[in-house]
């Protein structure tokens, strides 16, 4: 199980500030869709060089285009770059072929899919890398997660690598966890503590512990 830094609400020094005091206790950090769109991908790769050892997430969040997009993500840095599963299914594979082309791997981010399990099965027949449940911010302000979700994809997908994202914080890990997935997304729970270090220090123990 990996833990994943989500950047979202950050400016590129300030990405870089935070990746600097947890960056032992990661995998992946994730620059968030507002990052790229106020920076653009001169994030990525300012992450990227300054954190080398890092795999560095660009959450794009591609609906049209696949495997343009991905090309450009990768160029940059990236090293997994996000797709929408609502997006189209040729969109999807041309992002998954793109991809493979660059050494890059393509996240699934299956917010506001409506038939979760049919779309997962499907999503996953398609090569991708990671499917991965979220609670998008509003979702988060209604009270609700993506727990339930989890459970549902870990029933049907076969050959992606399950992943979760929205609201998860050290009061919650423990039922992430518990869930199974490959891969746990972390922004808030971490770059909102008072102490980041140590947060993102207890977070990777538990998710170590899987």
């Amino acid at each position: 199980m990996e833990l994943q830094l989500a950047l979202d609400l950050v400016d590129i020094t300030g990405a870089k500030e935070v990746v600097a005091e947890v960056a032992e206790y990661i995998d992946i950090v994730e620059i968030g869709t507002p990052v790229i769109i106020n920076e653009g991908l001169h994030a990525v790769k300012a992450v990227k060089e300054a954190f080398p050892n890092l795999t560095v997430l660009a959450d794009l969040k591609v609906m049209d285009a696949g495997g343009y997009e991905v090309m450009k993500a990768a160029e940059a840095g990236a090293g997994i770059v996000t797709i929408l599963g609502v997006a189209d299914d040729l969109t999807i594979s041309g992002a998954v072929a793109e991809a493979k082309k660059q050494g890059a791997r393509i996240l699934v981010d299956m917010i506001n899919v409506k038939n979760l399990a049919e779309r997962a099965k499907e999503v996953d027949a398609l090569g991708v890398d990671f499917i991965c449940v979220h609670s998008g911010y509003d979702h988060q302000a209604a009270g609700m997660n993506s727990f339930e979700d989890l459970r549902t994809i870990k029933g049907v997908v076969k050959q992606a690598k399950t992943a979760i994202a929205g609201g998860i914080k050290l009061d919650t890990i423990a039922e992430v966890v518990s869930a199974g997935p490959d891969l746990v997304i972390v922004g808030g729970g971490i770059t909102g503590a008072d102490d980041r270090k140590a947060a993102a220090a207890e977070i990777q123990k538990l998710v170590r512990q899987a």
